[in-house]
């Protein structure tokens, strides 16, 4: 029996539930439209119901000895930020605990040695370790197979480890304090941390299984009082990574891409600075590119996912390549004339980065440099854009950036393929002392005790 000819293959992939809206043009345009309307945060969000802050709900429970709170201390080096509504946010600066991305490790190399080489010129604490695991949260939104016990469970597990993993070099329990690298990571934890507040019937299922991964804290679970944006790092050290600028890039047209994930999931929790954008726009990675000296380009479907989708990336792929370069990558390069587009989320960078080259199969060639907040500021301050910033590993053309930033990129290749023969020969640099980044189990070498160590960092 054959298919209705709309539906044959078309929708592969998303589930029975999923069919031809059949709208005419005028209906397509017509449901589009509010897109394309000036959005900003008052209207799109502030409009709505205030929602209540789920913190108020995680110290009642502390009160009542039902959970422990990860706090976030002096150690930490906190500075406060504003939320959507006012709300304080502190962010910890100091003493981090890096929970690394699946997709920036596999894809994206330059994204992590970025932000860590930007720790290192600020001399700032962290913890690079690999007791940790992806979050596993693109198996949710991709798939559906998952479910909020998984999720909740895992990031509970991680975070825990993030908890206990300074006690390997004699300190205290509490030190390091996690900070997530990936926006989807991000979002997913925020939201199953208003699961577990809210839910007894959660928190009992994911004790039962905490306890038995030895993952308790004297029998209770335990709870981050913030969950930190490795974004939200960059934007409140702005300052600091400015001092640190060896470039200009005053003549940089720049448009930023925020991440659903980030700023659209939870959205009370995200960061807004009355000095960017009139606080209309998610501050983070705008803020930062302010500071640097950027001109920072507005355009008009800067609310527009990406097009990665988790569903649509899997089952859908040329939905997601279309949406990326006709919504996203042609409206920088023709309405704002971008030279560079900035994102702070894995997906979003592999998509806008990796699908350019489509484009051509149809005459659509656009062609836009892409990076995250962290590799364009480690540019800024002198990273060397091959062996750091490691953007040789992107599909989309950086060669012109790097020309209008002054930056000798045939030479930089050179050197970096020079670079190549010393790592073949076992003579490579790294960030990090490799002996702290197994804190137990097989392979674990203890290193030395936490004096004298904070400077081998």
């Amino acid at each position: 029996m054959e298919k209705p000819p709309q539906t044959q293959e078309a929708y592969a992939g998303f589930g029975p539930e999923w069919r031809p809206s059949s709208l005419t043009p005028a209906e397509a345009r017509t449901a589009t439209e509010w897109v394309e309307a000036k959005i900003d945060r008052r209207t799109m969000l502030t409009g709505k119901d205030r929602v209540a802050d789920t913190r108020d709900l995680m110290w009642d429970l502390e009160r009542e000895g039902e959970i422990v709170v990860h706090r976030i201390t002096d150690q930490h080096e906190p500075v406060t930020a504003r939320t959507l509504y006012g709300w304080r946010k502190r962010i910890p600066t100091n003493q981090l605990w890096h929970h690394k991305s699946c997709g920036q490790c596999g894809n994206i190399p330059g994204y992590p040695t970025s932000l860590m080489w930007l720790m290192n010129r600020l001399d700032t604490r962290y913890l690079d370790e690999t007791d940790q695991t992806s979050c596993t949260a693109w198996n949710y939104h991709g798939s559906g197979i998952g479910n909020v016990v998984s999720l909740a469970a895992v990031f509970l597990r991680n975070f825990h480890q993030a908890y206990v993993s300074a006690k390997a070099r004699g300190l205290p329990e509490g030190y390091y304090f996690p900070l997530v690298h990936c926006g989807t990571s991000f979002g997913n934890y925020k939201e199953m941390r208003n699961y577990l507040l809210q839910s007894p019937e959660l928190r009992a299922q994911v004790k039962k299984i905490l306890g038995k991964l030895g993952r308790l804290i004297d029998g209770k679970l335990l709870i981050p009082e913030e969950v930190v944006h490795y974004s939200e790092w960059l934007h409140v050290m702005r300052e600091r990574i400015a001092e640190k600028k060896t470039l200009d890039c005053s003549h940089i047209r720049a448009t930023v891409h925020p991440a659903c994930h980030v700023y659209k999931m939870v959205p009370e929790d995200v960061i807004y600075d009355d000095t960017v954008m009139d606080g209309n726009r998610v501050a983070v990675s705008t803020g930062l590119l302010q500071t640097l000296g950027a001109q920072v380009i507005d355009y008009s479907t800067w609310y527009d996912c990406c097009g990665f989708g988790f569903r649509h990336i899997i089952g859908e792929r040329e939905f997601t390549r279309s949406f990326a370069i006709d919504r996203k990558i042609r409206v920088a390069v023709d309405e704002a004339h971008s030279d560079v587009m900035i994102g702070h989320d894995t997906g979003c960078i592999t998509t806008l980065d990796k699908n350019q080259w489509i484009g051509r199969a149809v005459d659509k060639v656009y062609e836009l440099a892409v990076m995250a907040d962290c590799q364009f500021a480690a540019l800024m301050c002198g990273a060397h854009p091959y062996k750091l910033a490691q953007l040789h590993w992107h599909a989309s053309p950086f060669e012109q950036l790097l020309e209008k930033l002054g930056i000798d990129w045939e030479k930089a290749k050179a050197e970096f393929q020079t670079y190549l023969t010393e790592v073949a020969a076992g003579r490579g640099e790294t960030l990090y002392d490799p002996r702290l980044a197994i804190t137990s189990g097989p392979g674990y070498v203890p290193p030395p005790r936490a004096v004298g160590m904070e400077a081998a960092q």
